[in-house]
């Protein structure tokens, strides 16, 4: 591998921000002291794109963004500093975008269907409605909008959708018309159980690629292994591998096309699952440390007592396990989201049943059953490719039947393969969509536990885990990413942190949700209420218009009282005025104000030592846009706004200007750091050393370390000076400290 960096830092590009705004940033981003930009995706993305995961075009870097040109002065730029580009990868999909021409590979299959050479493109399966895709774009179904499609020439237009028309079909009666075509129209409400085509997660608009194919990577790739090779990009990062049919094989493409350029992947950890040794990357984007982290400063007992004044107030008598169970259940039912999904292992296992008769007989419906049995007790993401070898001829169940096939042990055979690519693609999206976005929206008695790659049925983490587990990554995966906050986070690490001090003090938060409860009126939905008082903490102080947004989102995620789907109007409305009717009572923004200022000391403790970690610990620290400041953000699109870079130091808050400082003084520590020796030391304290001279400090529950009638010490033999306060170490400790030897 190429040297990696030493410290990346993540900007989001848009409209907005453009890579001539990013050009701009450079000289303050180098004197932070960090070695490369981390780059969202640069290829053409649909119009106004405030994310750049939606590419139409891999041909070129995005003109809304300034085009390639713009992407070379930044690297010339960046290079002047001593800094280079990472760049994201999105290797999983493409935009369905409005209008549908904007995407020229798609535009030729739907015109000319799988004859199409870029019908290989596409994870399309064409034994499904005739060999045509569905298109799930109607407002109403197809009957009640005939009068809304307009024949244009060769193209067929619906308000601001235009479709192609197969050649010699432009003249033929509409209802002969529609029915020539390589795609079907639809109701957009069919799409989860009759899609056709695979997608990102539940995402109708974003069609997945079949990068495995080696022509489909090559064209979908030459761009940015191309600006590799000249140097402009130096390393990359890969969204979502897990929705690849071979994770495995598509790095190892990766690898040898750039040249074994610094690599990292999206990838999520559960539990003590651990990424494969055999992926040529240098490891994950970082949510295993963001777990990692926010574990270690999360009090265990706490959080217990908190669930406890959870199920008191909100009636929700249920726990986290449980509750991802029913959410990964309810994604792939028949009317699930992910039924589509489910109906194409069906499908397959139908096949599979046809062209082996000792594999025959297992019906539609058990063969669902199996599988959505088996999603819902998945404990990982996924399952990976690995050879497969007949051990059993006859399975004696359909339960049996499905199992078995997932894990290879009924042969290989073209269908049989499919059948295990699409099982473990399916369950990453079983996953996220049924845990991450369902099940953390329905159960949270403190909702920093609810993250991306966050296990709140295992809350909090003693230094003696933290220490095993830097210890392990420090061995095997040295050159991670790690992260506190990221575009996909639900909440900032310091919206995080602010909220871990209520595990500390579960009983006075139950007392105060109480209070304000009664000065609001009170919410007939408890459980929206504590979430509406949390979220209000979080991100205190906060405009009436982001927290319905987000509220608004939660809700509809959770899929209890209103949904995407059919949002109901009454019950939001009631919420969101309820939500805006707080803000606006000057008794519950002063008592709420107060508290917040009672939290506040603990929660800025728990920040610094959340930075410092990050910031000290193995794997290159990946720093989100705006967070080397106080950054109290909620979940997307709240978190994806440009920030103002290289602020007045007029403008800083003392705390403002304590965080900075330590995210410099870390950044600009000699790298790499030493070997990473573990500290004994009080409980409340994570202690570490890299090296011999340098030791890093970090408190933790803060709250309970207050109450304690004498000061913590650490015995450290020799002299000790703290870089950030330039001051001698005396063995008391009162706040994070970074320690060097004298």
């Amino acid at each position: 591998m190429i040297s990696p960096p030493t410290a990346s830092y993540r900007l989001q590009l848009q409209p907005s921000f453009t890579l001539a705004d990013a050009a701009a940033a450079v000289p303050y981003l180098a004197g932070l002291g960090v070695s490369h930009l981390h780059l969202s995706p640069l290829l053409e993305a649909a119009p106004g794109s405030t994310h750049g995961y939606d590419t139409v075009d891999h041909t070129r870097i995005s003109e809304q963004l300034g085009g390639e040109r713009a992407l070379r002065a930044l690297a010339a730029t960046a290079r002047q500093h001593g800094l280079k580009l990472i760049a994201d990868i999105v290797p999983n999909h493409m935009a369905v975008p409005v209008p549908e021409s904007l995407n020229s590979p798609l535009w030729h299959v739907l015109r000319h269907g799988p004859r199409s050479p870029y019908a290989r493109w596409f994870d399309i399966d064409w034994a499904a409605h005739n060999g045509r895709i569905l298109l799930p774009v109607l407002g109403d179904r197809l009957g009640a909008v005939l009068d809304q499609l307009k024949v244009d020439g060769d193209t067929l237009r619906y308000y601001d959708h235009v479709f192609p028309l197969r050649p010699g079909t432009e003249h033929l009666p509409l209802t002969e018309l529609l029915n020539r075509q390589h795609y079907r129209l639809a109701w957009w409400k069919l799409a989860d159980s009759q899609l056709n085509y695979r997608r990102f997660f539940t995402i109708n608009t974003l069609i997945a690629l079949r990068v495995e194919d080696p022509e489909v990577f090559q064209a979908t790739h030459a761009v940015l292994l191309r600006l590799h090779s000249e140097g402009v990009i130096d390393g990359f990062r890969v969204d979502h591998p897990d929705g690849l049919a071979d994770p495995r094989g598509y790095l190892a493409r990766l690898a040898e096309g750039s040249n074994g350029a610094y690599t990292v992947v999206e990838k999520i950890l559960s539990g003590l699952e651990h990424l494969p040794p055999d992926w040529a990357c240098a490891g994950t984007t970082g949510y295993d440390a963001l777990r990692h982290i926010d574990g270690v400063l999360t009090d265990r007992a706490g959080v217990a007592r908190l669930a406890e004044r959870y199920a008191q107030y909100t009636d929700v008598h249920t726990n986290a396990a449980e509750a991802a169970r029913l959410g990964r259940a309810e994604m792939t039912v028949a009317h699930g989201e992910l039924a589509a999904e489910i109906n194409r292992l069906v499908r397959l296992a139908e096949r599979i049943g046809t062209e082996e008769p000792e594999l025959a007989d297992h019906t539609p419906l058990a063969v669902r059953t199996a599988l959505c049995d088996l999603f819902t007790h998945y404990t990982v993401y996924r399952p990976y490719p690995f050879p497969a070898e007949r051990t059993i001829t006859v399975p004696e169940t359909t339960k049996q039947f499905v199992e078995l096939l997932t894990q290879g042990h009924l042969g290989s055979s073209p269908a049989k393969d499919e059948f295990r690519t699409r099982f473990a693609q399916t369950a990453s999206a079983v996953a996220a969509k049924g845990v991450e976005d369902t099940a953390f929206y329905r159960y949270h008695p403190l909702l920093s536990l609810n993250e991306v790659g966050g296990d709140p049925a295992h809350p909090g983490l003693d230094p003696a885990d933290f220490h095993c587990w830097a210890k392990w990554m420090e061995q095997h995966w040295p050159h991670t990413m790690t992260v506190l906050s990221t575009h996909d986070t639900k909440r900032s690490a310091d919206a995080r942190c602010r909220l871990a001090v209520l595990s500390e003090l579960p009983d006075r938060w139950a007392a105060e949700c109480a209070a304000w409860s009664e000065l609001a009126g009170g919410l007939p939905d408890r459980n929206a209420e504590w979430l509406l008082w949390q979220t209000l903490v979080a991100a205190w102080p906060i405009e009436p218009d982001r927290l319905v947004g987000v509220l608004l989102k939660s809700l509809r995620e959770a899929k209890q009282a209103t949904n995407w789907r059919s949002p109901e109007g009454d019950y939001e409305a009631a919420v969101t005025g309820y939500a805006r009717a707080v803000l606006a009572s000057p008794e519950l923004v002063s008592r709420i104000g107060e508290f917040v200022a009672l939290l506040e000391p603990y929660a800025q403790s728990n920040s610094l030592s959340a930075a410092l970690l990050h910031l000290t610990m193995p794997g290159v620290p990946d720093l989100y846009q705006g967070s080397e400041l106080p950054l109290h953000t909620l979940v997307d699109p709240d978190n994806r706004a440009p920030v103002v870079f290289d602020r007045p130091e007029s403008e800083l808050s003392e705390f403002d200007r304590r965080k900075l400082a330590l995210t410099r003084m870390a950044l600009h520590l000699p790298r790499p750091l030493g070997p990473y020796r573990p500290v004994e030391a009080d409980p409340h304290l994570v202690v570490y050393q890299r090296g011999s001279n340098l030791t890093i400090v970090a408190p933790r529950l803060p709250y309970t370390l207050a109450q304690r009638a004498t000061p913590v010490t650490l015995d450290l033999p020799g002299q000790w000076r703290d870089l950030l306060t330039d001051r001698q170490f005396t063995g008391e400790v009162t706040a994070a400290a970074l320690l060097i030897q004298e």
